[in-house]
């Protein structure tokens, strides 16, 4: 089975210019808890905002959600995998990286869909489990 059979493709998506209160605020009103960021001319995935960024990066270190933009706090080079990889494939790429969702592109690298460990647990509780296990190890 490819990811393209379990992930979402309506995806909530932010720009790198986005203040973090906006982004908050879509993430709160579409219940997601993470947004790919989307570049200004191409629509390419050039990182990714969780809800975790916000509060560890922003409201924890008094940061002024305004004034802070998306590119300020997003993580850069994220890990993306392709609409025709193979769910075991892409759950070891997860896993590799300790992520807990990841941004699906198209051919053209344009985004596609995104999927989550849940997404995989709805298809496998052994794949959902190696990427649970993964990110519950020690980084190196």
């Amino acid at each position: 089975m490819n990811i393209c059979d379990i992930m979402k493709r309506n995806v909530f998506f932010v720009r790198p210019n986005t203040s973090v209160r906006e982004a908050a605020r879509l993430m709160h009103d579409e219940h997601v808890g993470v947004l790919p960021v989307l570049d200004m001319e191409d629509n390419k995935v050039i990182g990714m905002i969780t809800d975790r960024d916000i509060c560890c990066k922003v409201t924890a270190t008094g940061r002024n959600t305004v004034m802070t933009t998306v590119a300020d706090v997003m993580t850069k080079n994220v890990a993306t995998c392709f609409n025709d990889q193979e769910l075991t494939e892409v759950a070891y790429l997860m896993a590799s990286h300790q992520i807990h969702r990841i941004a699906v592109l198209d051919k053209d690298d344009k985004l596609a869909g995104i999927v989550s460990v849940d997404d995989l647990a709805h298809r496998s509780h052994d794949l959902a489990s190696t990427v649970l296990e993964a990110s519950a190890a020690p980084a190196h």
